[in-house]
């Protein structure tokens, strides 16, 4: 009796800490939401007022919104990269991964590992051929270029392959009896099975690209076409002094992440459980 009391004495501990841990990390958000809240004086108040004495958020989110900085551009922009570079990247990486683990074909293997040592090449030393490359094909300063860029990942194919490789190959001899090709398996089998494993690479895949800063950087000259990290970049350049302006704007392009995080959620912990039920 006594050895159980000690076990949920070390678990009470153990979930104390890893909360008190949980809200440490929490506190700069917190903060920033907070400052986005309050007049410009009020920021760097000492001791720090968590809740504002007074309140300037209509002020602060409408000058970032309906300024001059043209935020609400830089987050389209931002949405609708993001949103068709994860789905060009979760469509050509599940192919890739079913291809690789149910498609019997000479020298698969050897191929696999070809396109995994590509990973090793670091991504600064393609910037200057790919920028060569996408000007002659006209596809600089476009959004296009941006989306095919993230679009193809070895990262992507190998986490999904991992996953495609534990589903029993029974599934596609079954439906090979009954006729179906490859298209139709891919489809209406291993999509549905591979959802939790979709949905993570999902969720990196769209929090990789709207995080991403160096590749618009680099492809995107026109500041019509600006994403919301170079946007964010020039809005805290021209308001740099003003702390609650560019809080408000912070918290602003977290937003999406959230949504994307607690929409996508369920199917990661699906995925979690039914591995740890595997194992």
């Amino acid at each position: 009796m006594l050895l159980f009391k000690r076990i949920d004495w070390l678990k009470a501990l153990t979930t104390v800490l890893m909360a008190a841990v949980g809200i440490i990390f929490l506190l700069p958000f917190v903060w920033m939401v907070s400052a986005s809240l309050k007049p410009e004086t009020e920021v760097f108040n000492y001791p720090v007022e968590w809740i504002p004495t007074s309140w300037r958020a209509g002020f602060n989110y409408s000058s970032v919104w309906f300024g001059q900085a043209n935020f609400g551009l830089y987050y389209w922009n931002s949405v609708k990269v993001a949103l068709l570079t994860t789905g060009l990247s979760v469509l050509v990486s599940s192919m890739a991964a079913y291809g690789f683990t149910k498609i019997r074909f000479k020298g698969r293997n050897g191929m696999f590992l070809l396109v995994l040592a590509t990973y090793m090449i670091p991504v600064e030393a393609t910037l200057v051929p790919l920028f060569i490359l996408f000007r002659l094909l006209g596809l600089y300063d476009t959004h296009t270029g941006l989306v095919l860029l993230g679009g193809f990942s070895v990262l992507g194919t190998f986490l999904l392959r991992q996953f495609f490789a534990s589903v029993s190959d029974e599934f596609i001899e079954s439906a090979q009896i009954d006729g179906a090709g490859h298209i139709r398996i891919f489809a209406s089998i291993m999509l549905p099975l591979a959802r939790p494993a979709i949905a993570t690479y999902a969720i990196l895949r769209f929090i990789w690209t709207w995080n991403d800063f160096q590749t618009p950087f680099i492809f995107l000259s026109d500041k019509a076409r600006f994403t919301l990290q170079l946007g964010m970049n020039a809005f805290a350049d021209r308001n740099g002094a003003f702390y609650s302006l560019i809080m408000a704007a912070s918290v602003s392009a977290i937003v999406p992440l959230l949504i994307v995080f607690i929409l996508g959620q369920k199917h990661v912990i699906e995925g979690i459980s039914v591995g740890g039920v595997k194992g």
